[in-house]
């Protein structure tokens, strides 16, 4: 059996998603291909080369693949398909958009979110939120699997794959690139931080939440959150939203500030080894998760916490 695991990436760095992803690819057994598809990204391609267990580096170079847009990098994956038993990226932004693609031109079906692997044709995936875990067992040629990073460990380095480089192929001309507007921040990514701070929409404006809960964050060493009802509300951007529709963490530490532990946020954070919860409602569902529990106002207790570190 030989896996082909498409690697997460900004062409100049290898995002760690990609190292806990290829700890699944390897879990089914046989051969690991990596393919780094982008501009401009070799050096990704040679860190690559670099984790444990990677057979091989695909590096496929060109302007169609600079945005890795879903049209023509879903076409480059199925061109590859052929040679392969199984398809696994991590789930991420552009993952969410190339597979399920590239698995209807496949004509197979995609298993998402993938968080523990049971031999070459059996997974389990949360359903329900995460409040029940499904085993799927596919019959199908090439199995399409995204996988939830969070629930296995980051490979090691200590490899040294060949790097060899393929036909990019050309632009399908179902889409094209606008232009992307990046914020620059010196804090961890929420992906992959060791530490998170969230804020819920009890914080009540953007000022408030920029006020207690950034501070705080920024103390820690810690990359911010956000609960859906506060990115909604305008408090937070998109890019910061945890839970089912937006962004799954697994930190050691998970902050919740004035969220009350909807069952959608609880889904994207459940797995954090340590969570506080601060909420002035007693009863809100969050403590129920939570290791240590706050019952308070959040615009007393965060400063004060923020003042003794």
């Amino acid at each position: 059996m030989t896996t082909l695991l498409i690697a997460d990436h900004e062409n100049t760095t290898l995002s760690d998603q990609t190292a806990k992803a290829l700890t699944a690819a390897l879990a089914l057994g046989g051969d690991v291909h990596v393919l780094v598809a982008g501009e401009g990204a070799g050096v990704a391609a040679d860190a690559a080369a670099k984790l444990q267990g990677v057979a091989k580096v695909l590096l496929a170079e060109g302007p169609a693949l600079a945005h890795r847009l879903a049209e023509p990098f879903a076409d480059l994956v199925v061109k590859l398909a052929a040679n392969y038993d199984a398809i696994v990226a991590p789930s991420t932004t552009t993952t969410r958009n190339v597979l399920p693609r590239a698995a209807a031109l496949l004509d197979v079906m995609q298993v998402s979110d993938v968080t523990a692997i049971h031999g070459a044709d059996t997974f389990e995936r949360p359903i329900y939120a995460g409040n029940a875990v499904q085993t799927v067992k596919s019959s199908d040629r090439v199995k399409v699997l995204t996988v939830r990073t969070t629930a296995f460990a980051a490979a090691s380095e200590g490899g040294s794959a060949p790097v060899e480089r393929i036909e990019a192929g050309g632009d399908t001309g179902l889409s094209a690139f606008v232009e992307e507007k990046l914020q620059e921040s010196e804090r961890p990514e929420l992906m992959s931080a060791k530490i998170v701070v969230s804020g819920g929409r009890a914080l009540g404006s953007k000022e408030k939440f920029e006020e207690v809960v950034l501070p705080l964050a920024d103390k820690l060493g810690a990359a911010v959150g956000a609960s859906r009802a506060a990115v909604d509300a305008g408090y937070a951007p998109n890019d910061w939203q945890v839970g089912q529709t937006g962004k799954v963490v697994a930190p050691q530490l998970y902050v919740a500030c004035g969220i009350s532990g909807a069952i959608q946020h609880l889904a994207g954070m459940k797995d954090s080894k340590v969570i506080v919860a601060i909420n002035k409602d007693e009863e809100a569902p969050i403590f129920q998760i939570a290791d240590y529990g706050l019952v308070g106002d959040l615009f007393q207790i965060l400063p004060e916490m923020t003042s003794k570190l």
